[in-house]
């Protein structure tokens, strides 16, 4: 049905909205929230993200279910969107995303305008994975259905975690106890011989980034309690430099460091592991540091 209305303003207007499931978006979002808005929020939007990912990962290797158009070689997909469907279909990776970042910031602000915006984010991603036609029904409504669950299940758990640093150590061990049991499935698990070689590798990278962000962010609540005790206040405008500032660094980690820690750890995935701790050590213990300075300005004398 979908593939029958499509026009090329709608291949642009989807092949848009598809961008708000992506990783860039989500890590714009949740530095935006821990540097800039509320950083106990920051928590519950990375928490989501993280457990999402997880439980993505393992579904897509679990099942193994191809592409539509693999599938059923009848199938047509826009183009465009082609080259950024990697990996099996289900569940959708974007949707998962989508719906867990968008879902926790609806479910945190009290704004109606906000909610209403972000409703549309939760839906209008799921549509454009199916009308772009990288993703069935079932591929989409299984991980909005997950994404929905992390949303409203997590809310009151990191809340509660949040009121003391046993809580929060527990929280962290929790989410590491996941990540390091998905490593031990990418790795140990006896996967038939018919699986994608190219879709394994990538569950690999997987489990050792988020493990790896796991442990940073863990390290980043440790250090923030003990001696950063970070402010998030600045104006408007200091949070915007902040933000761009920060951002450039991160970016230089992201993906400059990829290429020196292949050749250091001669190939092996660890690299993304090790890079993307460095990553988060960088948004959640170093630049902070910098924080005081950013709320100094503006200020009067």
């Amino acid at each position: 049905m979908l593939e029958s209305v499509r026009t090329p303003f709608l291949d642009r207007f989807f092949s848009l909205v598809t961008m708000l499931g992506e990783e860039t978006v989500f890590i714009v979002v949740g530095l935006v929230f821990f540097w800039c808005i509320n950083k106990k929020h920051g928590y519950y939007i990375l928490s989501v993200g993280f457990l999402g990912t997880v439980l993505n990962q393992f579904l897509k290797l679990l099942f193994r279910v191809p592409r539509p158009w693999v599938r059923d070689e009848k199938f047509t997909i826009v183009e465009s969107a082609r080259e950024e469907a990697t990996g099996y279909s289900f569940p959708s990776g974007h949707t998962q995303s989508a719906v867990g970042n968008f879902g926790a910031i609806g479910r945190i602000n009290k704004h109606l305008a906000v909610r209403i915006l972000c409703a549309l984010a939760c839906l209008l991603v799921p549509l454009s994975r199916m009308y772009l036609g990288v993703h069935t029904p079932a591929d989409v409504i299984v991980s909005f259905v997950i994404a929905l669950v992390l949303v409203f299940g997590l809310y009151p758990l990191v809340g509660k975690a949040l009121e003391s640093k046993r809580g929060m150590r527990i929280f962290f061990a929790s989410l590491t106890a996941v990540g390091g049991l998905f490593l031990a499935f990418v790795l140990l698990y006896p996967f038939p011989t018919d699986t994608d070689p190219v879709n394994l590798e990538s569950g690999v990278k997987n489990a050792y980034k988020i493990l790896a962000c796991v442990l940073g962010l863990w390290l980043a609540y440790e250090v923030d309690e003990k001696w950063t005790r970070f402010e998030t206040d600045a104006v408007w405008w200091a949070q915007v430099l902040k933000l761009l500032l920060g951002l450039l660094p991160i970016l230089a980690i992201k993906s400059g460091l990829k290429a020196p820690l292949y050749a250091l750890f001669g190939g092996n995935f660890l690299a993304d592991g090790v890079r993307y701790f460095l990553l988060v050590v960088f948004a959640g213990c170093v630049w902070p540091l910098t924080f005081s300075f950013f709320a100094r300005l503006g200020k009067k004398k």
